[in-house]
Formats: structure tokens, C-alpha cells, sequence
């Protein structure tokens, strides 16, 4: 099974993937399963979400840049309204 993926990278990076360009996604503290029909990338601005998997749960906050694979099914527990970056689709 794939897996979240979460890096750390340097602003150049970013800026360099263009994420900063990417649209914006809030969401208030709450808590719902989700699928991913396709890769989701997405850099956390602000939050604090438990992703809860069936190989254990994975925190995730302000500074995270993260990958979500293509069929991936999990639930979010949102500890503090989100708010980030996203791309849907291949790097």
C-alpha cells in the first residue's frame, strides 16, 4: 500500500515547484474520511491535522510539505483550522 509522504523543504524548493502559486484550501476544525481519486501535493501554511491510516496515524502541521498517493483512503482529524497549498495530479 502507498504510503503519506511528508518532507521539509526549503523555501527555494517551494518556490521552485511553484507552490506558492497553487490555489488555497482552509478548513475548520472537524473531522472526515477521505479518498484520494489522484495525487494530492500540498504545503501547510497553518493547522494541525491527525491522518489517521491503516499503518497508524500521521501528524501533520505548519512547515509540512506533503503527498497524498493516488487511491489512498484515510481519515482526517482536523486539531486546528487548516489552511494550504494544493496540486492535484503527477508532479
Amino acid at each position: 500500500m502507498k504510503s503519506i509522504k511528508v518532507e521539509h523543504l526549503s523555501e527555494d524548493e517551494l518556490r521552485s515547484r511553484g507552490v506558492f502559486e497553487w490555489p488555497v484550501w482552509t478548513k475548520e476544525v472537524s473531522r472526515f474520511d477521505w479518498h484520494y481519486d489522484e495525487t494530492e501535493q500540498c504545503y501547510f501554511l497553518a493547522g494541525r491535522v491527525i491522518v489517521e491510516t491503516a499503518e497508524g496515524n500521521v501528524e501533520i502541521g505548519k512547515g509540512d510539505f506533503v503527498t497524498f498517493p493516488e487511491g489512498f483512503s484515510c481519515t482526517w482529524d482536523v486539531r486546528e483550522a487548516v489552511r494550504k497549498h494544493y496540486r492535484f495530479g503527477e508532479a
